[in-house]
């Protein structure tokens, strides 16, 4: 197939790179190795070089080890975005162990799913976050042993000091754990205090070739998939970011780390490719967009990576004329199509452009993204990157290309691909085909070889950049006694890109409301998975074989009012 898209390419951007033979730990020793002073992480006053960021992360290795960590392990992070974060993930990859980044936002039933898929024995988390861990080792006896780290382990003399007063007025403090498989972060570290990066005997040899994590993403039965990626796959995805941007300066560039390093996107768009370039991360630990202003106006941020929620409240501020965010060259957005008057709010609110690019994450994430110069045109997701092909194929066989401008499945292969899906071989085989990946969604092409995103293969809903699989809220809602049948849709929203909305029907001489089963979702659900709006029915439409229509039902004309808020229709 010829590759068009390459002619709208900025000036300076490859076609091709050549990725050195290394592992992701290495990431982190090169840009040591040239700049060791320059600044890696900066977290509310707390600066940490490329130098010390280096040594932490081989301290931690060798403590894990001594806890018994052993080269293909998988080892669960369960953190915010703060030093900690960093320093775990590439120090589990030192051990030659496999990360398993899971949301914070979990609640035990989703956190237990993933733990006991991916064989996490041992998990790295924040204070904060241990009942739930508790919760989990009493249910389903994992994880063997708990690191817990806080805040504050980072933080400046004086903010440290000043954190539990802070954090007891706001009811967000809780006392450390003890018990003998709970560890402390900072503990761990000073299991080997005078470690150097010269002196690695201990650390096992690595491969490029070797798993580095299990990224979990849902599949369309809800059933959680841990999506097999290799340091290769780590390593390809966070260059060619860096040869997307002709004008990149490594070691220069300002990157702000708002976007959850949990979430592939976040991960490689900010971690991976600023620990590459050895270029500076400023960390926030939650989304507040005063705060991201705030960080861009005092540090001059260069890159910014976001979603279309960050973008549409940071547009929102009413003081957002007394910050200076000009800066900001790059402004990614990803995760869920960004809508047009959200985009056209920023741009006109900062003067600052907006590109959109497109993934999943079973592509390490990003396949395609828009010229950050150049032409792009409404709607476009994007050009393929450097060394991806992609193609549109028939939806029904997958084996005939279809011409421009007709709608199929988005079918790409490249180096940042992933291997398949952890222990699930059958579902591996459905999507990876002939080295192809069937990413499930339906596009389309124009001439000039851009990208436009047209629906969704399956019922997959995004909202506030995340993704909601309808089955599992399904589950959860027909779980409570008076619920019968239920179906989940996504809604449009400008804000959040899509809402979820749910239609039950319930049992005979039963009665619920609304706020009771939201009520009943919240203690199974991460809140981004909640229904914001439920309608009852007498039935749902099914087709002659009595599957739901959940396309139907997506398609009626319910309406979104301007907060966000799902109008409700009676049957």
């Amino acid at each position: 197939m010829e590759r068009t898209w390459i002619s709208r390419y900025d000036a300076g951007v490859p076609t091709e790179i050549s990725y050195p033979d290394c592992t992701a730990p290495d990431l982190i020793r090169r840009s040591a190795a040239r700049a060791p002073d320059s600044i890696a992480l900066f977290f509310y006053g707390t600066r940490i070089s490329y130098g010390e960021l280096d040594a932490l992360t081989t301290r931690l290795a060798m403590g894990l080890l001594r806890l018994g960590v052993r080269q293909g392990d998988r080892v669960a992070l369960l953190l915010p975005n703060i030093p900690q974060s960093v320093i775990a993930y590439y120090g589990v990859l030192k051990t030659g162990a496999v990360v398993v980044p899971t949301n914070p936002l979990y609640v035990e039933r989703e956190l237990q799913m993933q733990l006991l898929d991916s064989g996490s024995n041992i998990i790295i988390a924040l204070d904060l976050l241990y009942p739930r861990i508790r919760a989990v080792q009493a249910a389903a006896a994992l994880p063997k042993r708990i690191i817990i780290t806080s805040i504050r382990d980072f933080l400046p003399p004086l903010k440290k000091f000043l954190y539990p007063f802070k954090a007891r007025l706001a009811k967000r403090w809780i006392a450390r754990p003890t018990g003998p498989s709970i560890f402390n972060f900072l503990e761990v570290l000073g299991m080997t205090s005078d470690a150097k990066d010269h002196d690695l005997s201990d650390l096992p040899r690595i491969r490029a070739d070797d798993l580095a994590q299990l990224q979990y993403t849902g599949g369309t039965t809800g059933t959680p998939k841990g999506v097999m990626l290799t340091h290769r796959n780590v390593i390809a995805s966070a260059l060619q970011g860096r040869a997307w941007d002709p004008h990149f300066h490594d070691g220069q560039e300002s990157f702000l780390g708002a976007i959850p390093f949990f979430h592939s996107y976040g991960q490689s768009t900010c971690q991976n490719l600023a620990v590459a370039t050895g270029c500076r991360i400023v960390l926030l630990p939650r989304f507040h967009p005063d705060e991201v202003v705030k960080a861009i106006h005092k540090h001059r941020i260069t890159v910014f990576s976001g979603v279309p929620m960050m973008f549409a409240k940071i547009a929102d501020l009413p003081h957002l004329h007394r910050y200076n965010l000009r800066s900001l060259r790059v402004c990614l957005s990803g995760a869920s199509p960004l809508p047009t008057d959200v985009q056209d709010q920023f741009e006109r609110a900062t003067g600052v452009r907006i590109t959109e690019g497109y993934g999943l994450s079973e592509a390490g994430p990003t396949t395609h993204c828009n010229p950050l110069r150049g032409e792009r045109p409404p709607g476009a997701m994007g050009l393929p990157f450097p060394d991806t092909e992609a193609r549109v194929v028939d939806v029904e066989t997958g084996l005939r290309d279809v011409p421009d401008g007709e709608p199929g499945e988005l079918i790409v292969r490249g180096p940042q691909v992933m291997g398949g899906y952890w222990d699930k071989e059958e579902e591996t085989q459905e999507v990876l085909r002939n080295g192809w990946l069937f990413t499930g969604d339906l596009v389309r092409r124009n001439e000039e070889g851009f990208f436009f995103f047209v629906d969704r293969k399956k019922d997959i809903i995004k909202s506030r950049g995340e993704t909601v699989y309808p089955r599992e809220v399904e589950e959860v809602l027909l779980r409570h006694q008076a619920v019968a049948e239920a179906a989940v849709v996504g809604v449009a929203d400008h804000i959040y890109g899509e809402l979820v909305k749910a239609y039950v029907v319930t049992k005979p001489g039963s009665f619920v409301t609304e706020q009771e089963l939201i009520r009943h979702c919240t203690k199974w659900l991460a809140h981004y998975k909640i229904p914001s709006a439920i309608e009852f029915r007498q039935e749902l439409p099914r087709t002659i074989i009595g599957k739901v229509l959940r396309r139907m039902m997506r398609d009626e004309p319910g309406r979104t009012s301007e907060t966000g808020a799902v109008q409700h229709q009676t049957v």
